[in-house]
């Protein structure tokens, strides 16, 4: 990704629409490589090699479909800002549930996609901040290993102490879901059940359960429970 301006890959199956957005995201000030890709299968390819700052995808294509590829992108060790395009409106909805920066409707002004790229810029800034953010955790040896937060999937009770889980590894802190919940609030980690405490920056999708309570998914495929009372409000923070 390029430090002098945002590199951004654009996915669509339709060559002139792909011709046209690709050239009003290059005029824009702040662009600094526009790349193209004519699906989701040749989007993976092309970001395997070159990682980009967002990716701009229509939401109905052949094969792997908008919002199949934007999951995708979200198990990435470093996701993409993602911003649908689409000559339909239908899809909103399930774009925002995996929390996409913004949804523009064909044909693209010049003036959304300006409002697309500020968004894109303030998420990658943020993104930034939060990586500097690490938490202490003891070792099973004794010793500290300093955890970037964003790593944390969700905490989860045991007993007296509380299970971290992370992407690739989890560690054993002594005290109560409840406290870590209050005071990493403000990190968007929130209590979704009695027992578990999720880091909703990394979470995909709230899966209803018949009973009426539902379970929520993360990027590996893991899911924690959500409460009844909780399934409500945790939608709201989702799309929020």
């Amino acid at each position: 990704m390029s430090e002098q301006g945002l590199d951004v890959l654009v996915v669509d199956d339709e060559a002139p629409a792909l011709a046209d957005l690709a050239r009003l995201l290059a005029s824009l000030p702040g662009t600094s490589k526009v790349l193209t890709a004519d699906g989701g299968e040749q989007a993976l390819r092309t970001l395997a090699g070159r990682p980009v700052d967002a990716v701009f995808l229509d939401v109905r294509m052949p094969g792997i479909d908008g919002l199949e590829l934007a999951r995708v992108l979200k198990r990435f060790e470093q996701p993409p800002a993602v911003v649908f395009v689409s000559a339909y409106e239908t899809g909103a909805v399930g774009a925002f549930e995996l929390k996409a920066l913004d949804y523009l409707v064909k044909p693209v002004s010049r003036r959304r996609l300006a409002e697309a790229m500020s968004r894109v810029r303030e998420w990658r800034s943020a993104a930034t901040q939060r990586s500097d953010d690490v938490v202490p955790l003891p070792t099973l040896r004794g010793g500290t290993r300093l955890v970037p937060r964003e790593s944390i999937l969700f905490l989860q009770a045991e007993g007296d102490y509380v299970r971290v889980m992370c992407d690739d590894e989890r560690f054993l802190v002594r005290g109560r879901v409840s406290d870590l919940a209050q005071r990493w609030r403000q990190h968007g980690f929130v209590q979704v059940h009695r027992g578990y405490v999720a880091n909703l920056r990394r979470a995909v999708e709230v899966r209803p359960s018949p009973n009426g309570t539902a379970t929520l998914a993360f990027p590996d495929g893991r899911e924690i429970p959500v409460a009844r009372r909780k399934v409500a409000e945790l939608r709201r923070e989702l799309v929020a």
